[in-house]
């Protein structure tokens, strides 16, 4: 085989791994990947049904119920406009508490509540995204006061 054929065949070889391995990264930041939505975009159906999203806002006053030794937690969050259930079964952060900013992290299940994996909650609005942040400050609230008669989703 001639010189220029080996080196035409490397050259063929390594794109080829390198098309190969770069379709391997994309996959893996597309499984991912995880969006995040407010209440009032999950009710309009804008959230995907069977993928893992965030959901943010705040805990509703009133909403926290406690079941099965404390572990399993229902409550409500909202974006001041619209709400949703959520039900996590977990270990809650020492910050959890009704009027507090959260973010959740799991799926929606057939009748539309929120079954969370995961659940961050914070006194401020760190892990809240700044458009929320935003826009529950244009709305005559703040990061960490609830409005306590938002429409809610309640199956």
């Amino acid at each position: 085989m001639k010189a220029r054929h080996k080196k035409l065949f490397l050259i063929i070889g390594g794109v080829a791994v390198l098309t190969v391995a770069s379709l391997l990264i994309l996959n893996a930041f597309r499984n991912n990947l995880v969006f995040y939505f407010t209440p009032t975009q999950i009710l309009a159906g804008k959230a995907p049904i069977h993928s893992v999203f965030r959901v943010g806002g705040l805990v509703e006053k009133g909403s926290i119920k406690k079941s099965g030794g404390g572990l399993t937690v229902d409550f409500v969050v909202t974006d001041l406009h619209k709400a949703i259930r959520v039900h996590y079964h977990g270990i809650l952060p020492d910050l959890f508490r009704a009027g507090q900013g959260v973010v959740c992290q799991g799926r929606l299940n057939a009748r539309g509540q929120f079954i969370a994996d995961q659940v961050l909650a914070k006194h401020d609005a760190k892990y809240m995204p700044p458009e929320v942040a935003q826009e529950l400050k244009d709305h005559g609230g703040s990061t960490t006061q609830v409005d306590p008669a938002p429409q809610s989703y309640r199956p």
